[in-house]
């Protein structure tokens, strides 16, 4: 890859990496549209529980699946502006290394089957493209 292209990747993984582990922070503790919806019908008190009504919400369990990375937080640490910045920070990581992955992946598969099946360097081909 050409250096420009590296300095473009670099600076979209940092403004990633910023957005994610400083903005995220000032994202709103208020029930996002799911979650409204899902308390439709119920009613709930100060603190956003449940107590009364018929509604989805009601149903609510902790997390079957649980993991290091459940509701926006990293399981372990108390402070919750960190935790959710953290949390951000390492999805951002995860996502740029799984898509990174695959596209190398794709890029190298795609250039073995240019090279790879010989049907290609056998056939010659004029410098205007056309033959």
């Amino acid at each position: 890859m050409r250096k420009r292209t590296w300095g473009f990747i670099a600076s979209g993984l940092l403004v990633s990496l910023l957005l994610a582990g400083v903005v995220s922070g000032f994202a709103s503790a208020d029930p996002d549209g799911l979650e409204s919806a899902l308390r439709e019908g119920c009613t709930v008190d100060a603190e956003g529980t449940v107590t009364g009504g018929d509604c989805p919400a009601q149903r609510e369990q902790e997390h079957e699946i649980g993991g290091p990375l459940a509701d926006y937080g990293v399981t372990g640490i108390a402070d919750d502006a960190l935790a959710t910045g953290l949390s951000g920070v390492v999805g951002v990581l995860l996502t740029f290394a799984l898509a990174g992955g695959g596209f190398w992946l794709v890029r190298r598969r795609a250039g073995q089957q240019a090279t790879g099946d010989g049907d290609a360097a056998a056939q010659p081909s004029s410098a205007a493209g056309v033959g």
